[in-house]
């Protein structure tokens, strides 16, 4: 035992075990992210579902405001500036990468129609720009939340 499994994606051992070793969430960029956010005090759900009933996380969740963000890996969500296609396996790697990109735009439309906004970038992406944004849009959102609130006080 100890080899390769049967129909197996990866190419070698190695590649196996280190894309098995990629992380799905406190990715750096995640994290540089979150940080930022955090020193503007805005507080936040971590790999929190926005919708429960859709098996799905967002990175940072701000449920009153209604706004998911996501911090893409230019390699998993297919960066135009950056991805690069495997040699090995290459069809493997289109059909899986495509696939998380048709998962993306179904989550964005799940979310929009339930009233949220959505707010991707990618890993490359300065973390104090990405910050700046979601701050203005939380704002933004808190604003709409009161005065949907105050309008159905009346």
């Amino acid at each position: 035992m100890g080899g390769l499994p049967e129909e197996s994606w990866a190419s070698s051992e190695a590649t196996r075990k280190s894309m098995q070793a990629n992380r799905s969430r406190d990715t750096r960029p995640e994290l540089a992210v979150r940080s930022a956010v955090h020193r503007r005090g805005l507080r936040y759900r971590v790999a929190a579902r926005p919708l429960p009933e859709l098996r799905r996380t967002a990175d940072l969740v701000f449920r009153k405001a209604k706004i998911a963000v996501f911090v893409d890996g230019c390699y998993w969500h297919g960066c135009p500036e950056h991805h690069t296609q495997p040699a090995t396996n290459s069809e493997y790697w289109s059909n899986k990468i495509g696939g998380n990109i048709a998962r993306d735009r179904d989550t964005d439309a799940h979310l929009a129609a339930a009233g949220w906004t959505v707010l991707r970038f990618w890993e490359h992406e300065n973390p104090e720009a990405v910050a700046d944004i979601v701050e203005q849009s939380v704002q933004a959102g808190l604003k709409q939340s009161q005065n949907w609130e105050r309008q159905t006080l009346k």
